[in-house]
């Protein structure tokens, strides 16, 4: 696939691995992130996690065994995924999930954090 401007990734596959437990993006410049449906879950650019603006955002817990259903395209820069749990409203922009895939170490600890201060758990 070509996106027509170099510098945006362009996911050439996204791929459903181990029953939905992860996710396999490979983009056009070679890169391939895999992400677990727990990490895309509890990242989701929803509302319902992001808020509507700054200092909003909340920290999901007991997401760990959360499973991806479906993939369901969305016009030619985004995807919906479908999880297990009723989830399905964040729209995951290929610019979104090359990001998160490149910034997934800091994000997941940022999260793990973020749980441990709440006294919140994976499970």
């Amino acid at each position: 696939m070509t996106n027509g401007t170099e510098d945006r990734p362009w996911p050439s596959e996204l791929r459903l691995k181990d029953a939905g437990a992860r996710l396999a993006v490979t983009y056009d410049s070679g890169d391939v992130h895999e992400l677990s449906a727990e990490f895309l879950r509890v990242e989701s650019p929803s509302a319902e996690v992001k808020g509507h603006g700054p200092g909003q955002e909340v920290t999901v817990a007991g997401k760990e065994n959360v499973r991806i259903v479906r993939l369901e395209p969305v016009g030619n820069y985004a995807v919906r995924i479908v999880f297990d749990d009723g989830h399905s409203t964040g729209l995951y922009s290929w610019d979104y999930l090359h990001r998160i895939g490149r910034e997934a170490d800091t994000l997941w600890a940022r999260y793990l954090e973020a749980l441990d201060k709440k006294g919140l758990s994976r499970r």
